[in-house]
């Protein structure tokens, strides 16, 4: 997404705010770290991937000047290459999330994997197009798909993490983070409206707050009951200020506002944060109950 040019020269590059981390007031803040689930980002694989989307258009174009029979062959080889062109993308993007958690499910769709055998269909559908025998359109597609699955490998095909944890509880984490997720998304949205780069920071370095507790929770069910009101009531309270604030700062551009508001982000990141810490913090004190316990039996086995 583009985002407009902010620094010490600009327009709002010394408005005074609050940080919450004691930063002096005029200075811009710092971008804050890039979080794995922020959205879909550009990358190298990514970037490969986009080469397919033009591939198959010499396809389509070579479809309108044969028979009508070479005309459906080519469209559908052009359809299925756009097919796969569209699932190696998301399967990519999957698979990035899946790296990024400690705790994660495989994805349910093997995309990438699908993606190689549309490719294969859709080279088999361009060499019968260009006359070439049934026996070399099929070698051209097997080794098409062969290639499409080296360069983007295969996706994830065990869960990571899993082993202990209760897959009823997992779910019930991986539905209230979905929730949360979507606060932020809509929080990310809203903030827009108000036109201030400073500001758009300050609600990604919240969302990155908030998504180390997801993370948290994510790698132990147990501290969802801890945390609901974090993941819902808490995040659905900042989205709804981020959505009154975002319309009034649009129209009046009020610095009252802008101080409360940045300072309500303040205390969120507090909060949330502080509520990290506790839950690593007892997540530790149960291990340090394990393994006492499991001493003890130890020491009267033998």
């Amino acid at each position: 997404m583009a985002e407009r040019f902010g620094g010490k020269y600009s327009p709002q590059g010394s408005q005074p705010s609050l940080q919450p981390t004691g930063q002096p007031t005029g200075q811009p803040s710092a971008p804050p770290p890039r979080n794995a689930f922020d959205g879909k980002r550009p990358t190298r694989a990514g970037g490969k991937s986009n080469i397919l989307f033009f591939a198959p258009l010499i396809f389509a174009v070579r479809a309108f000047q044969g028979t009508p029979t070479q005309m459906v062959l080519g469209l559908g080889a052009t359809a299925l290459i756009l097919l796969a062109a569209w699932l190696t993308r998301e399967g990519i993007f999957a698979q990035e999330a899946y790296e990024a958690r400690k705790v994660a499910r495989r994805p349910a769709f093997p995309r990438k994997m699908v993606a190689s055998a549309l490719l294969g269909a859709g080279l088999v559908s361009a060499g019968l197009m260009a006359a070439q025998p049934v026996l070399m359109s099929a070698l051209f597609g097997i080794v098409g798909a062969a290639l499409h699955l080296f360069a983007f490998g295969p996706d994830p095909l065990r869960d990571k993490g899993m082993a202990g944890i209760d897959s009823f509880q997992s779910d019930r984490v991986a539905r209230a983070v979905d929730e949360g997720e979507a606060y932020l998304t809509a929080m990310k949205d809203a903030i827009l409206r108000a036109r201030d780069r400073s500001l758009e920071t300050r609600v990604d370095t919240f969302a990155t707050t908030a998504r180390t507790l997801f993370r948290t929770v994510e790698s132990d069910p147990r501290d969802l009951t801890a945390a609901r009101k974090y993941l819902s009531v808490y995040l659905q309270g900042a989205r709804d200020a981020t959505v009154k604030f975002a319309d009034i700062y649009a129209q009046n551009r009020d610095t009252t506002a802008r101080s409360d508001y940045e300072a309500l982000l303040g205390d969120l990141e507090t909060t949330f944060a502080s509520r990290t810490t506790a839950l690593l913090a007892n997540d530790h004190s149960d291990l340090d109950v394990e393994i006492s316990v499991l001493r003890d039996r130890l020491k009267y086995e033998t």
